[in-house]
């Protein structure tokens, strides 16, 4: 039962590149089988309740899924969502996530995860899933993760946020007219929209 229950939990790890406890759990793989495959360094644990097998490819999308798992009611975006839109250079070395404005914010040592607080419509428009690891990971869209990062601009830099707008134009990733919805909700296109205009401008 134990090589049995062991094998599955490989071959689920396999297919699905990282599972928490509970998922195991729900296949009707014992907590213990875990442990042995552990101490046998066949399977690691690299956080709390969550399994990978040690010769899995770590990058940043690989460290968004970590992070979805993690924090499910969580939305990946600003420089992590830019780095997988393929809209920047930078190589961000923690997860950027937005929580709720009044949730509860989780304390996890890995990955390392930098919060933000969304509210209202920002929790919703604009996010959608994106396939990782075999799972969906709830992230903002290219067009809403430029607004976002204008609208973080003090945070992240202003430099990213001219990154991403014009990668995001330049490879038609979002349009202009998406950006002034998204800025005008945002309340950060008057900030947005001469440096929209130039962008197009010179791209056109």
């Amino acid at each position: 039962m134990e090589v049995t229950q062991g094998s599955r939990a490989l071959d689920l790890l396999k297919s699905r590149g990282m599972l928490r406890l509970r998922d195991f759990i729900a296949e009707g793989i014992e907590p213990e089988t875990l442990a042995r495959l552990v101490r046998d360094a066949k399977v690691v644990r690299p956080a709390r309740g969550l399994y990978q097998l040690p010769d899995t490819p770590i990058d940043a999308a690989f460290m968004c899924a970590e992070a979805a798992i993690l924090v499910p009611k969580g939305i990946v975006c600003l420089i992590s969502a830019l780095q997988f839109h393929q809209l920047t250079l930078q190589m961000p070395s923690t997860v950027w996530m937005a929580i709720e404005r009044t949730a509860w914010r989780p304390t996890i040592s890995y990955p390392p995860i930098r919060f933000v607080r969304f509210s209202g419509w920002a929790m919703t428009d604009g996010i959608e899933p994106y396939p990782i690891q075999a799972r969906d990971v709830s992230m903002t869209n290219p067009a809403r993760t430029i607004v976002d990062c204008f609208r973080y601009r003090n945070k992240i830099g202003l430099d990213i946020a001219m990154e991403g707008l014009r990668e995001g134009i330049r490879r038609h990733k979002c349009t202009p007219d998406e950006l002034w919805q998204y800025g005008k909700k945002a309340r950060v296109w008057t900030v947005m929209q001469p440096y929209v205009e130039t962008v197009v401008s010179n791209v056109a």
